[in-house]
Order: C-alpha cells, then sequence, then structure tokens
C-alpha cells in the first residue's frame, strides 16, 4: 500500500506531514487523554489545528506487535473517510519514524 505521509514519535505521540496528490499539511497525532471507555480512539488526529480523525492501539494478528490505526476525515477528502496504519517508514533505520500508509476500505 501507498504511503500518504511521514510522522516521526514526538513525546507520547506523532507529528509530520500528510501527502496526497492534492493534500500537502503538517500532521499531529497526540494521545487522547479524555478517553474513558474501549471504544474511544487512543489519539486525535489534527491537520492544522483542526481535529480531522482518531486513532486506535490494534496488535497484528500475525506479528503480534501493536500498531495505530487511523481514520480521517474532512471535506478535502470527499465524503468517504480515508483509513489508514502507522507503520515502519521502508527504508528508515530510525526506529522513531512511520509512514502513514493508506489503507483503501474496498
Amino acid at each position: 500500500m501507498p504511503a500518504i505521509g511521514y510522522v516521526t514519535r514526538e513525546g507520547n505521540g506523532f507529528k509530520g506531514q500528510l501527502r496526497t496528490l492534492s493534500i500537502r499539511t503538517d500532521i499531529e497525532i497526540v494521545p487522547n487523554t479524555r478517553k474513558s471507555g474501549d471504544t474511544q480512539p487512543d489519539y486525535r488526529v489534527s491537520a492544522a489545528g483542526v481535529e480531522v480523525g482518531a486513532g486506535w492501539v490494534r496488535r497484528g494478528e500475525m506479528s503480534g506487535k501493536d500498531y495505530v490505526s487511523l481514520s480521517l476525515a474532512a471535506p478535502e477528502f470527499g465524503p468517504r473517510r480515508l483509513y489508514a496504519n502507522l507503520g515502519r517508514a521502508a527504508g528508515q533505520d530510525d526506529d522513531d519514524a512511520f509512514a502513514i500508509i493508506w489503507n483503501p476500505a474496498d
């Protein structure tokens, strides 16, 4: 799947850039400090100070490792949500570098 952005770990969250053919913006993924139940997101996602999505910590079935699953929505994305996962950035030796990997819903 193609990478639509890159982030690096910053404290308990992530900062970087979301890049598609029509969008190029800074993105911040921060812990949801108001989480009070299992169905609420673990992270809040914002771009230019506007909340555009959320993230949930999931466990990989094959690897058994945790990863962050993102759901993004904004008028610039059109009427559908954009789904992505944070994964290891290809060719990166930095353990704090992650790619935002597009995960088409259909």
